[in-house]
């Protein structure tokens, strides 16, 4: 992984995280790298891994084991799919349904466009 410098690196660990439980990299109950794993593994600062962690787990997306480490959580994928439905509509569609309006585009017009994105992409 690599580091973008507009954002904060706990985030982007975060957000990389988040990204492989929603993949199936890491399944619910099974461990994830340690934080000095990922310090190591990325160079960053122990504290910095930990706390992109710790958002993790105050989200209830992961969980700690006393002396063992950091697990996923039961329903953490789930989770994580139902926010992100809700950040995409936010982010994507209240955007999309506004510029078809301006483009006083019809609901089938705008729905036909969708279907077409998918063909394209081999959907």
């Amino acid at each position: 992984m690599q580091f973008n410098d507009e954002r904060p690196i706990f985030l982007q660990l975060a957000e990389q995280l988040e990204e492989a439980i929603l993949t199936g990299v890491y399944e619910e109950e099974t461990p994830v790298p340690s934080i000095t794993e990922y310090s190591v593994a990325y160079q960053i600062n122990p504290a910095t891994a930990l706390k992109g962690i710790n958002l993790l787990v105050d989200g209830g997306l992961l969980y700690k084991k006393r002396g063992v480490g950091m697990f996923v959580a039961p329903g953490a994928r789930e989770k994580l799919r139902r926010v992100r439905r809700e950040r995409f509509y936010t982010d994507y569609v209240e955007k999309l349904v506004s510029e078809a309006k301006r483009l006083e585009m019809t609901r089938e017009e705008l729905a036909g466009l969708i279907e077409r994105g998918f063909e394209d992409n081999g959907n």
